[in-house]
């Protein structure tokens, strides 16, 4: 197989996965890297020596079809177009951000501020999704002069201190717990599987019931988190009118809102920002992974009015890093943007959205362990369940993405019981890579014990 071919292919497992070559590198990473981060069993992990479009070919030369986008990142996808332009023909590598900064650190912010919802905006650019939420929860408490914060269950936002202190799932936040502000309280989200009220009134009278009382600590809530559609947690789309009334009631407190868009945002839900698409009116938004192409970039943008709670520099930055403003990041940012004059790349999410969640229904509905299939764009799931309909599976998202591995597909656990398989595509994936892989999904879902 010619690289040329790589990109469109189908499965190609000339060693069962992880093969020889994978699992000599497991055992070198055993000895070098952390035990908390890579997880490595019998049949996991394969590495990656190569990606294009939507293909990937490990180490020993097994080429799989990838439906994670590299955990959503590639979603133009793998080594697309504007990234190959912009690693051959940047000039300047890195620079001094917040000192002198690079000329496309500049375009990039003009960019942003274009398609941004506001017309009056001020941005932090940051390397990773939690360095953006940490940008925006101090913006908005400096913006607020409240402290507090209203966070979902489900909701994953990071795990840097600030980050992981509203993200409620106990695995990340086991052992750092005396580390974390106390005063961020957890309301649900509204669950297509469970709620007996489909319109999310009890979420939403929860949010009311915070912040009234404010804080576990007593803190006033002055900060609301919150993902347009939940990604990790297991693409869980809120009913029609939920996020509008959130925004109405938050507005109504004073209360600051942020849109977490890292995973939903650039493109991934059939628009720029997804906000726009389930009725969410944000002050601050946070944008990343799709972004930067594969490169590492994100931004904090909010309205002019609230970012400017934050101090003029005085010749030292109150918030800042080395790498903000990096030129080759902001490169491949301004590229991903232009990829998206005209709306090409959101019709086409739409139509590959629409024909994958067409190919799940037709493959699982009815099944007794699939209780919901949903999305929106490219960020899908399959919820899997017991006997009940209801209880979840848990670690069935998990047990199915590792038997697809076998079958030459990449895909993901989700839900806060890794209850979901969870579909995050390249938008360039064809046709024919689509039935394939769901062919296989098929197959290891409806064969669950």
């Amino acid at each position: 197989m010619t690289d040329s071919e790589l990109g469109t292919r189908l499965p190609l497992i000339l060693t069962d996965p992880p093969g020889p070559v994978s699992r000599a590198m497991a055992d070198r990473l055993r000895r070098v890297e952390s035990r908390n981060v890579t997880y490595v069993g019998d049949d996991w992990p394969v590495f990656w020596a190569d990606a294009r479009g939507a293909n990937v070919r490990d180490a020993d030369g097994n080429v799989y079809v990838d439906l994670t986008s590299a955990f959503g990142v590639a979603l133009l996808g793998h080594r697309s177009a504007p990234l190959e332009h912009v690693l051959r023909h940047q000039s300047l590598v890195h620079g001094m951000g917040d000192i002198h900064p690079p000329v496309v650190k500049l375009e990039l912010l003009e960019r942003l501020a274009a398609v941004a919802p506001w017309a009056d905006v001020g941005i932090v650019l940051a390397s990773t999704g939690s360095e953006a939420v940490e940008a925006a929860l101090k913006t908005a408490a400096l913006a607020s002069g409240r402290p507090g914060i209203i966070a979902f269950e489900g909701g994953y936002h990071g795990l840097t201190l600030g980050s992981l202190a509203v993200t409620r799932r106990a695995h990340f936040r086991s052992g750092f717990e005396d580390r974390l502000y106390g005063g961020v309280a957890f309301a649900p989200f509204p669950d297509s599987v469970r709620d007996r009220d489909a319109g999310g009134a009890d979420a939403l009278q929860e949010v009311e019931r915070i912040l009234e009382r404010g804080a576990p600590n007593g803190d006033p809530i002055g900060t609301l988190i919150v993902e347009p559609v939940q990604a990790r947690g297991g693409a869980r789309v809120p009913p029609e009118g939920f996020m509008r009334a959130l925004s109405e009631l938050a507005a109504a407190h004073g209360v600051v809102i942020v849109a977490d868009e890292i995973f939903t945002g650039m493109g991934r839900c059939g628009a720029l920002f997804a906000s726009e698409r389930v009725g969410l009116r944000p002050d601050v938004v946070c944008v990343g992974k799709a972004l930067g192409a594969g490169l590492p970039i994100s931004a904090c943008i909010a309205r002019r009015d609230v970012m400017d709670a934050w101090p003029a520099s005085e010749g030292e930055a109150v918030h800042t890093s080395t790498f903000l403003g990096h030129p080759l990041a902001c490169a491949a940012a301004v590229a991903v943007l232009d990829a998206f004059e005209p709306d090409e790349v959101a019709t086409r999410v739409e139509a590959v959205g629409r024909s994958i969640s067409e190919g799940l229904r037709e493959r699982l509905e009815g099944l007794p362990c699939v209780a919901d299939i949903r999305g929106m764009g490219l960020l899908l799931g399959v919820e899997l369940v017991g006997g009940d309909g209801s209880t979840p599976r848990y670690g069935a998202g998990a047990e199915v993405a590792a038997k697809l591995l076998g079958e030459g597909v990449i895909a993901l656990p989700a839900g806060d019981h890794g209850e979901v398989i969870e579909l995050t595509p390249p938008v360039v994936i064809t046709e024919a890579q689509v039935d394939h892989a769901l062919d296989r999904l098929a197959g290891v879902v409806s064969g669950l014990p």
